[in-house]
């Protein structure tokens, strides 16, 4: 259960909430909706406990699972003795290496025992002693009675829901990709069987299969569930309420409606009706108030005290008079500057092989790139996309091949974790140790990825996931780069927002390499050359490639 009393939400100044009253139950499925910065994400965290309110009570009942829209699953070696997939403990000879499995199992505590049990088996191979072997029996039957081998089995039916393959779910954390990684920590929380779920952005980086089974499996779940999303099936299919965070003069409040986000949208419409046509009559009773008052203010003394009252009577209705908010975003139009002329060719890549360990992620990947050519990579989760951009973008050393870039190419890369981006850093400073370019320039550049002034003074730590995408592509563009390499550009991104920047990019003169999910943002870019991982495979795109998008 979760209560709220007269809640606050205080970020970077601004109060994103003030007054919020509700209250959650078992069985309630709540989507917290807004526009980009609105406050969902730091409403979310101070309801998961990790920030706290400014002002009013939150009460808390039951346990809870909390996914937050940039969950950090440390990777490395567990010893058993902490939390799998926290921290590194490289001290210890017998710790063993904290694999997805062991990660969410840890969802309901499982994973220390999981562990011992491993080790055990290891010492077991190398002393096959009586007393090795009475160890690992008596380890291995308490993991039974604790359900730990049925657990097991549940899990790697969860992850295979969620679009994790089986050989990835016993790999090491430290080698799975960020997207992975988040389905993983995903996976352990719906593991936990909280009576509580808050979820920020749970679709992200999930294919349309796996999007398809976490609809289902929140259609079933029992408890109470709070979802930001911008994921129009899931608010449609999975919930039952919407708390709508709207921005109004210098602080936010939360309206609440019922039903699912259609009928959401159907009477929030209704809503604004109702509020243009009561402002367009108190507009017109102000405009003639006013005209009555400047009659009487030159007549007699008694006409001129009438004027006055008549005055407070006009901002008393100025004052009440709210201005309505659109129903949809409004349609943002972007436009990016052109960037500086490269080579005829962007780049040329032969026989790029990666692997970790004894895995082979992908071998032999190959392609060419034109200036101002698009280049779209699709591949299942796992397949090794993330990657290759890094490689790409030098982060990540290949095992083999090479990557030529061409004359006067200047790269930029979007990690799709923000990596880039300092929490105590202003976005305004971001940009400036971007590029050289003018304090008017780079505030015009903000202003046209829909970043306010006030978002810009802010430190981006707490900026929202769609402010933190937007300010990250605004770097690349203030680097004046010619070569953009995109992983999930539009994460995180409302709607309107996701067409604006897709419509942007569409018209920017640079070459792109771009990894996306985003059916919307494929057709807006209509790629020139498609490739396929882990294969490595190469061509033309055509239209009839647009259903891979999703799946891939």
């Amino acid at each position: 259960m979760l209560e709220g009393r007269a809640l606050g939400v205080e970020v970077g100044g601004r109060m994103v909430v003030s007054g919020a009253t509700f209250t959650v139950t078992a069985g309630d499925k709540v989507g917290l909706v807004g526009r980009n910065g609105a406050g969902k994400t730091s409403f979310l965290k101070v309801l998961a406990g990790d920030a706290q309110p400014s002002a009013g009570k939150l009460v808390r009942k039951g346990a809870m699972g909390y996914l937050s829209q940039e969950p950090r699953i440390a990777g490395g070696r567990s010893s058993g003795g902490r939390s799998s997939g926290v921290g590194t403990v490289a001290d210890d000879p017998d710790a063993v290496e904290v694999t997805a499995l062991g990660h969410v199992l840890s969802g309901r505590g499982l994973d220390k025992s999981a562990v011992r049990l491993e080790r055990l088996r290891e010492k077991l191979e190398a002393d096959y002693s009586e007393r090795a072997l009475s160890r690992y029996a008596r380890a291995e039957e308490e993991f039974q009675a604790a359900g730990g081998y049925e657990a097991e089995a549940d899990v790697k039916k969860l992850c295979a829901g969620l679009g994790l393959r089986p050989e990835r779910v016993e790999a090491p954390v430290a080698v799975l990709s960020g997207g992975e990684r988040r389905r993983v920590e995903l996976a352990r929380i719906l593991f936990g069987g909280a009576d509580l779920l808050l979820l920020d952005e749970p679709t992200n980086h999930l294919d349309a299969d796996a999007k398809e089974w976490l609809l289902g499996f929140l259609r079933a779940y029992r408890g109470a569930l709070v979802v930001v999303s911008h994921d129009l099936a899931l608010l449609d299919q999975s919930i039952t309420r919407v708390m709508h965070l709207e921005r109004g003069d210098g602080e936010g409040r939360l309206v609440e409606y019922r039903g699912t986000y259609s009928a959401y949208l159907a009477a929030r419409a209704a809503d604004e009706t109702r509020a243009e046509k009561v402002a367009a009559r108190q507009a017109a009773e102000v405009e003639r108030l006013s005209g009555l008052a400047d009659k009487m203010r030159h007549q007699s003394s008694q006409r001129a005290r009438t004027a006055k009252s008549i005055d407070r009577r006009v901002e008393r209705l100025r004052a009440t008079t709210e201005a309505p908010t659109a129903v949809a975003a409004r349609r943002v139009r972007l436009r990016l500057p052109d960037p500086p002329r490269s080579g005829r060719t962007v780049v040329q890549v032969q026989g790029l092989t990666k692997a970790f360990g004894s895995t082979v992620l992908f071998r032999d990947v190959g392609f060419s790139l034109g200036r101002g050519e698009r280049l779209l990579v699709l591949g299942l989760n796992g397949a090794g996309k993330t990657t290759l951009l890094r490689m790409l973008a030098g982060e990540v050393p290949s095992d083999a091949g090479t990557v030529a870039w061409g004359l006067d190419v200047s790269t930029g890369y979007y990690a799709q974790e923000h990596e880039g981006i300092e929490h105590g850093t202003s976005a305004l400073d971001h940009l400036r140790q971007a590029g050289d370019l003018s304090e008017q320039q780079l505030r015009a550049l903000l202003g046209m990825m829909g970043l306010s002034p006030e978002v810009a003074a802010q430190a981006a730590g707490t900026m929202s996931g769609g402010e933190k995408t937007k300010l990250a592509l605004a770097q690349l563009v203030a680097a004046r780069n010619n070569v953009l390499l995109l992983d999930e550009p539009t994460n995180n991104l409302d709607p309107a927002s996701r067409l604006a920047i897709g419509g942007a990019f569409a018209e920017w003169g640079g070459s792109m390499i771009v990894v996306s999910h985003d059916p919307e943002l494929v057709e807006a870019l209509r790629p020139d050359l498609v490739l396929v991982m882990p294969e490595g495979t190469v061509d033309r795109w055509s239209d009839d490639m647009g259903d891979l998008v999703a799946l891939a």
